[in-house]
């Protein structure tokens, strides 16, 4: 008997083809990529609630991450200036424009094929909005929380646990570098819950809708993000551990100096790179209990002796000549022990030490040595960044506010 013929499948081959399923009745003019984040909102209502969220203004220029096949970006132009469109998927990209052509919405479009990430900054802007793809939410967040003159509102769609992890507080769960990065730069608030029934195609999570108001003008601290964020990373690198042990990894501590030199040599400090004696490096590692002030006062209390008490010294050198021979063999052969002693594989450098007595003294100051950061809010940590000045405005009366 002849074979029977092969039924040729239908499965689309290429990113264009369409799906040849008649009972899925689906009409794709092109497959979507998950790899992208692809998930295009299809519910009407919710892309209307996005933007009516951002409350525009006619005068406002909108940036819109991802816009896909132009859903939430047709109803902001409708309420907005400009939009500038962030898209990653050129198919993507001849939608949105193809959605709009022969518009007068047409002229207030300006298309961006690339990465968002991979730009020096997010365009200047009054919103953001964005149906966010997964795998760029919390680089996207830092990215605007760090632009120096940020949007007024952002109003952004995440994964319902990424959602949560933004309106985290101290001792929750989820509290993390980005909940205290996120409520330290900006306000956050939940706006809706979006279910996964309305994408296309259906992710395997829920959403939530955001809403980000950046502090802007007067009202944004006056100090470096790289330089709070920093903090957070070293402190957040273990949050169940207490900040003091976080502060004594050799990693950390190796930052430190790096950056403490840097520091010195940009205001013209002079330090000292001479290795420090076994016993002093020693100390240091125990705890890092080293005070250079409490060093400083010793060693001007020995000088001091030393002027003052000279008979002592010579009364110190006859009672070694009539020490019993028995404890002069003992001390003899401590003496030997501790000539033959191996020097340390990394020996300390008296730079090292006094980065290690800041770190201390700040901690201490502070009373933040023993606190993990899983229990920090945002003015722990502002006081950990602002240790050394906070101590020295105690001292000498002054007021930071």
């Amino acid at each position: 008997m002849p074979k029977a013929a092969k039924q040729k499948k239908n499965a689309a081959s290429g990113p264009y083809d369409r799906k040849g399923s008649k009972s899925s009745g689906s009409t794709n003019i092109f497959r979507f990529d998950k790899d992208y984040g692809q998930h295009i909102l299809k519910n009407p209502g919710i892309s209307d609630a996005i933007v009516e969220k951002a409350f525009l203004k006619p005068t406002d220029v909108v940036v819109e991450v991802g816009p896909g096949t132009g859903n939430i970006t047709v109803r902001a132009l409708e309420k907005a200036k400009k939009v500038i469109a962030i898209e990653l998927d050129p198919r993507m990209g001849a939608e949105v424009t193809k959605r709009v052509q022969g518009t007068p919405m047409a002229k207030k479009l300006e298309l961006i094929l690339g990465d968002v990430i991979k730009m020096p900054q997010i365009p200047p802007c009054d919103a953001l909005i964005s149906n966010t793809p997964y795998q760029i939410s919390s680089p996207l967040i830092f990215k605007m929380l760090s632009m120096p003159n940020p949007p007024r509102v952002a109003v952004l769609m995440f994964q319902r646990e990424f959602a949560k992890r933004l309106v985290a507080r101290p001792g929750d769960a989820l509290y993390s570098r980005l909940s205290v990065n996120v409520n330290f730069w900006a306000t956050c608030k939940h706006i809706m819950k979006v279910g996964k029934q309305n994408f296309k195609p259906p992710p395997k999570v829920e959403s939530d809708v955001v809403r980000i108001e950046p502090l802007i003008g007067s009202a944004r601290p006056n100090i470096a993000f790289e330089e709070f964020d920093g903090l957070l990373r070293i402190a957040f690198n273990r949050k169940n551990k207490t900040l003091r042990a976080a502060f004594s990894i050799k990693e950390v501590l190796a930052l430190c100096e790096r950056n403490y030199k840097v520091y010195c040599s940009l205001n013209n400090i002079p330090i000292d790179e001479s290795i420090a004696e076994d016993a002093a490096a020693e100390d240091a590692d125990d705890g890092m209990d080293v005070d250079m002030e409490d060093e400083n006062a010793d060693d001007d209390d020995n000088d001091n002796a030393d002027e003052d008490g000279n008979e002592d010294g010579a009364a110190m050198d006859e009672d070694d000549e009539d020490m019993p021979a028995f404890f002069k063999e003992l001390k003899a052969v401590d003496d030997a022990k501790a000539a033959s002693k191996t020097p340390a594989r990394n020996p300390k450098s008296k730079v090292a030490l006094v980065v290690r007595a800041k770190v201390n003294k700040v901690l201490t100051a502070t009373k933040l040595g023993e606190k993990r950061a899983r229990q920090c809010d945002q003015n722990d940590f502002l006081k950990l960044l602002l240790g050394e000045y906070l101590r020295k405005s105690v001292n000498s009366g002054m007021d930071f506010g």
